[in-house]
């Protein structure tokens, strides 16, 4: 269970004794991190005292990816927020480098141990057990979600790490070592449904009785998520992370009511309006994009750092017992697509094809004609249609209509056979650029 807080006055969440840590954080920045201690400097904050205490933290500056990058050299690979010394450190993750160059993310024992904490309250909201076999399709490294996999020894769990890329090996350690949960992204979970299915392999009727999803949004809504629970006959739960901060920050319960925040006493997050950059009071129903902040952490602490993860969050009790907000990850704010002044997160467009099944297998394609957020409608979407279902304008129409209606977005919807459009063992792309001009 993630450590105690409360929203306060104002619609912040904090947990208990997070204003002592994040003054200590602060000073450390300013003492050992050349790349904080300059934005705030900048920023018209000449010391630790003139920073105040938690309270006050929207005042600070945002920092974010990009920033990080341009300190990079190769003298200093990791870059200018780097505050401890490489012999203090124990591990180094790091980004898929799809838009560039890898971010390079290394942690402290301390820093470790933290994550492995995050995670461990993270799954363990999840309702796994003690002697539970727990089979894992995240690869230990390089990428940051590999830290995860060791909350599963901390919880007691059996675990039999398999990788993403060998679906056969996968699905023979369902067969043969009966797991009771899976650990996997939900576009993977769709795809070893269909790839059992063509085989004639009953999944729903496999030992397995939960899914633990995370990498990616699309865990949490509804449609795809009761396609997959249904294929596999078995709850669905998701987490949610960002590597640069700790992955599994945080974890649905089994009420699945949305993700807890699990980095009580060790992150701080706030919630802001990604047009405006300004506060947004935690309230149920409130939309944003989350900000991160370090509390305790020396190989590379952030402050107020976009995560680029627009979320609606809810406040009230939950069934499980937990206090601590949660949230359902709606989009990236870098992936969101703008169609006549529309604001589109590819994600929400999926959700609504999903409401086509069993028709459609819940794959799709968004692809733009232009390159850069902004889109002239229609905007081409392709969807492929379930096995055996006859490609026609009427259901083409059909879900033209109900994008337009539910999302207030003109597409241009086109159909194609089950199987044509590609899967992933990982993370899903929903859009595809290669026609963009």
């Amino acid at each position: 269970m993630s450590a105690a807080g409360e929203v306060a006055a104002g619609g912040v969440f904090r947990a208990d004794g997070d204003d002592a840590l994040y003054r200590a954080q602060i000073e450390y920045l300013f003492a050992h991190s050349a790349f904080y201690r300059d934005l705030l400097t900048k920023s018209g904050f000449s010391d630790a005292r003139s920073v105040g205490g938690i309270d006050g933290i929207a005042e600070l500056p945002l920092s974010e990816k990009d920033d990080l990058r341009k300190t990079r050299t190769p003298e200093r690979p990791v870059g200018a927020h780097l505050a401890a010394p490489m012999t203090d450190v124990v591990r180094v993750f790091s980004t898929s480098g799809t838009t560039g160059a890898p971010s390079y993310i290394p942690l402290t024992q301390s820093d470790l141990d933290n994550w492995i904490e995050i995670s461990s309250r993270s799954y363990g909201a999840t309702g796994v057990k003690k002697g539970d076999r727990i089979v894992s399709t995240y690869n230990a490294g390089p990428f940051a979600a590999g830290a995860a996999l060791e909350a599963f020894a901390k919880l007691g769990l059996c675990h039999i790490p398999v990788g993403s890329g060998n679906t056969e090996r996968l699905m023979a350690a369902v067969e043969l070592l009966k797991p009771d949960t899976l650990a996997l992204t939900p576009s993977y979970a769709l795809h070893l449904a269909e790839w059992a299915a063509a085989r004639g392999i009953d999944t729903k009727g496999s030992s397995v009785r939960r899914l633990l999803v995370a990498g990616e949004p699309g865990g949490g809504e509804p449609a795809l998520r009761a396609q997959i629970e249904a294929a596999w006959g078995a709850k669905m739960t998701e987490a949610m992370g960002i590597g640069d901060i700790s992955v599994s920050l945080w974890g649905e319960c089994e009420a699945q009511t949305g993700m807890h925040f699990s980095g009580g006493g060790i992150v701080h997050f706030e919630l802001i309006d990604p047009q405006t950059l300004a506060p947004v009071p935690l309230e149920d129903g409130a939309e944003g994009e989350l900000v991160y902040t370090h509390l305790r952490h020396r190989a590379a602490p952030l402050l107020r750092f976009r995560s680029r993860d627009h979320v609606r969050v809810s406040v009230g009790d939950c069934p499980c017992g937990r206090s601590a907000p949660r949230v359902r990850c709606i989009g990236r704010t870098d992936d969101m697509l703008i169609v006549r002044g529309v604001n589109l997160f590819p994600s929400a467009l999926r959700e609504v094809v999903g409401l086509f099944a069993p028709k459609v297998t819940g794959v799709l394609a968004v692809k733009p004609r232009a390159k850069g957020p902004r889109q002239a409608p229609p905007l081409p979407v392709t969807v492929e249609v379930a096995e055996g279902v006859e490609i026609t304008s009427g259901l083409a129409e059909e879900i033209r209509k109900r994008v337009r209606d539910t999302l207030v977005v003109t597409t241009e919807i086109t159909l194609a056979p089950a199987g044509t459009l590609p899967r992933s063992d990982y993370k899903s792309k929903l859009v595809d650029w290669s026609d963009a001009e």
